[in-house]
């Protein structure tokens, strides 16, 4: 993405305390932001048009779901968060699934991993 840093576009903001810089940020990443959606920058984006599918987040408790999305942005997956990524994975093949037979192994599998996640979440409750 180029950015324009005209003079014109740009405005240089003296500040004087953490507020103003605040402010100024904000302003500049509006600016940024304006300037790639008038360019076009957000017109081809992967999932454009689709809703966001935040099951895997509510499915995580609430008291650990900062630390893990601090190890998802480093690109480091907890055994909890794969197993959440797993059974959605899953519910999701099984959702489109019409063989009765691989229902019942998915199910099965689903059902195997939400053990492995409850046994997880019980030993982490533990300590």
């Amino acid at each position: 993405m180029k950015i324009d840093t005209t003079r014109e576009s740009v405005a240089i903001i003296p500040c004087k305390n953490l507020k103003q810089i605040e402010n100024a940020l904000t302003k500049s990443a509006d600016l940024i932001i304006q300037q790639a959606m008038e360019s076009g920058e957000f017109d081809n984006l992967p999932g454009k048009g689709k809703p966001i599918d935040l099951a895997a987040y509510f499915d995580t408790p609430e008291e650990i779901r900062i630390a893990y999305a601090l190890l998802k942005d480093a690109d480091i997956l907890p055994e909890e968060a794969a197993l959440l990524k797993d059974i959605a994975r899953l519910k999701t093949e099984l959702d489109s699934c019409t063989d009765e037979g691989k229902r019942n192994k998915l199910r099965k599998a689903i059902e195997h991993c939400r053990m492995k996640y409850n046994l997880r979440m019980e030993r982490r409750k533990s300590r």
